[in-house]
């Protein structure tokens, strides 16, 4: 019987043994579920729906079109889903489109299947997945969609906003701010509401643009 907190994953790439070497290595884990394959958007689509995926793991090269283009018909079946862009070699263009769609991160298809769970639990928790090497040479190139204003952010949300800049993760935060996990997973649940952001990643591309970010 299905664990019913196993964080569930949908894989959406036309590989064929990469998929299923995913799967398996999803299944292997107790608290990870991989709920199907696709090897087309169309295909993925219809699995959101009957699935409920928390988390995607989406290839951007497709037979039936773009991965990161789809994003957000794909988003709409499922807004609270988690999406990480599988990739063989990510462009700064591609990495800067997925973000303003609202994407976790990146995944390298070259990454061993452990740090593939890794990053599937990391998701499914609101982190952002990406290395700090990959974020401090994207950052320079996010501008924000410009769709939304920027509400005022506290002293603290601009703080955290800022760590999050430096690649911290949740649990990073709270450590360097002495305050608990909790409490950090709450200012950032509200600072993305404030910005009207569906990942961190994104939340740092209005920021930019809004000039939110304290000094780096």
């Amino acid at each position: 019987m299905e664990p019913t907190n196993s964080i569930r994953v949908l894989i959406v790439d036309d590989h064929e043994v990469l998929a299923s070497s995913l799967a398996k290595a999803l299944e292997a884990e107790p608290d990870l579920l991989a709920v199907g394959v696709a090897g087309t958007l169309e295909r993925a689509a219809a699995l959101i729906r009957t699935t409920a995926p928390d988390v995607l793991l989406l290839d951007h090269r497709l037979p039936d079109g773009d991965g990161v283009a789809a994003i957000g018909r794909l988003r709409e079946l499922r807004p609270s889903m988690a999406i990480i862009v599988l990739t063989a070699s990510p462009s700064e263009h591609l990495m800067v489109s997925a973000v303003e769609a609202g994407v976790s991160g990146f995944l390298s298809k070259t990454r061993s299947l452990g740090e593939v769970t890794s990053a599937v639990r990391a998701a499914a928790v609101g982190e952002a997945v990406i290395s700090p090497e990959m974020l401090a040479r994207l950052l320079p190139r996010l501008g924000g969609s410009g769709r939304v204003g920027a509400a005022a952010l506290t002293d603290r949300e601009r703080e955290i906003l800022g760590l999050i800049a430096h690649g911290l993760s949740n649990a990073a935060i709270a450590e360097q701010l002495v305050v608990s996990v909790n409490t950090v997973r709450n200012h950032v649940a509200n600072l993305l509401g404030k910005l009207g952001a569906r990942s961190k990643l994104e939340a740092l591309s209005i920021a930019i643009r809004e000039g939110l970010l304290p000094d780096r």
